[in-house]
């Protein structure tokens, strides 16, 4: 059984939520894209966790974690989260915590180039979390990264570094005028970080293809949303990896293996970290009272984020890129309390409605169509069974299906892993 766990929008969904949650039913999570520059909360009997890299099973006790060739690892802030969670009482061996040889690291001069070029482009920036995941993954298709398992043959990573920071020093020294990268270092830089997570590099494709064979459950987690992929997302206000479901199997290392089943995350609202067209915004005073009952602040950055309605249009377009066989809806109580509620039904442009997904870049020409419906005052945190909630939930709930045509299956009413009804 081969599952992925992936976002349906703009990222920040509750994807950690949820893959904390159903991963007591896997033997595998897989991590198949991205880098630190987002991160998952979750909330459990352990306490409250923040995992930028680490694949969230590994606070389950019986769960094997997996880092795929898809991501891009900066192995200082592994050592870092690792460290964390260890003191936090959480068990990570070589065990429980495979990192693809394929794999692609993260680099101290991915940071710097990112840094620059975000400096670079002052009020054009594109909203980077300025922790080099762009650079890592343009080098990667330059064919000029470093992946870990060249940390094994020193002599031959020593050359490689040579070589590429010669390189590197030609844009941040000759195009930033900043101070060139000392190979010595980034040679150091390896050695140092290299040696702690070298014990967990090893070729996960062979480990994984077994393990399917031998009908073991696998979850692949996504990072961010559709809305955020490389390829279909909101270009160029993307990430730099695919984060749509069908590229799980290929960014785990198993590209001859097919997904069964998957399993898209929404908000029951709509939030947004950084730049790019976001239609449904919400501004001021009314921004404000929606971010702080959601508690909406970047879980890797802090960054406030922007919030809005239930917008159908992007939801849509969502769940088809993601082929969401099931839907979980996230943070529903959150909206407990609110007399009526918006949700976008529609896009206009010159009089012209569309419920389709413009492209990118003519997004900024579009205004929202909202329809206003009944809300609910009660608390519903404590609902366990769909029929706990107040019909206004239930009939928002039935609306958002209608419009996006979701097959909502897990409804969250709370951060706690006991708090989400099954419909």
């Amino acid at each position: 059984m081969l599952t992925a766990i992936s976002g349906i929008n703009w990222g920040d969904e509750g994807k950690g939520r949820m893959v904390d949650l159903l991963s007591s039913d896997y033997d595998i999570v897989v991590r198949y894209q991205g880098g630190n520059n987002a991160g998952h909360t979750v909330i459990n009997e352990k306490g409250k966790f923040i995992l930028n890299l680490l694949p969230s099973g590994i606070l389950r006790d019986d769960v094997v974690n997996v880092m795929g060739n898809g991501m891009v690892v900066d192995i200082k802030h592994l050592v870092e989260e690792m460290g964390r969670l260890t003191a936090a009482g959480i068990k990570i061996t070589p065990a429980n915590l495979k990192i693809s040889r394929e794999a692609s690291i993260c680099m101290p001069y991915h940071v710097l180039r990112d840094c620059l070029e975000e400096t670079r482009l002052s009020d054009k920036k594109f909203g980077s979390t300025r922790r080099g995941i762009a650079p890592s993954y343009g080098d990667k298709y330059l064919k000029k990264s470093i992946r870990m398992g060249e940390l094994f043959d020193q002599e031959a990573l020593k050359e490689r570094v040579k070589d590429i920071v010669d390189w590197e020093n030609l844009t941040i020294y000759n195009v930033y005028n900043a101070e060139p990268v000392k190979v010595n270092d980034i040679v150091e830089y390896l050695e140092k970080y290299g040696e702690i997570v070298k014990p967990f590099v090893c070729d996960v494709g062979s480990y994984l293809d077994e393990q399917a064979k031998a009908g073991k459950k696998i979850m692949f987690e996504a990072q961010l949303g559709a809305l955020r992929d490389i390829d279909f997302g909101i270009y160029p206000y993307t990430s730099s990896s695919n984060s749509i479901a069908a590229y799980g199997p290929i960014g785990a290392g198993i590209p001859n293996r097919k997904l069964d089943l998957s399993i898209g995350i929404m908000k029951a609202y709509s939030t947004c970290v950084g730049e790019g067209p976001f239609t449904v915004e919400y501004l001021g005073e009314k921004a404000e009272e929606l971010r702080k009952a959601g508690g909406e602040y970047g879980a890797a950055t802090g960054r406030p984020r922007r919030v809005g309605p239930f917008d159908a249009v992007a939801s849509k377009y969502g769940i088809r890129m993601q082929g969401a066989d099931e839907v979980a809806l996230t943070k529903l109580d959150v909206l407990s309390g609110m007399e009526e509620l918006e949700v976008c039904v529609a896009y206009e442009k010159d009089g012209v409605k569309t419920t389709d997904f413009p492209f990118p870049q003519d997004l900024d020409k579009y205004k929202p169509v909202y329809v206003k419906v009944k809300g609910w005052k009660q608390d519903i945190s404590g609902a366990r069974k769909k029929e706990d909630l107040p019909k206004e939930a239930l009939d928002y709930i039935a609306l958002i299906e209608e419009l996006t045509g979701a097959n909502i299956k897990y409804v969250s009413v709370g951060p706690e892993r006991s708090q989400y009804i099954i419909f």
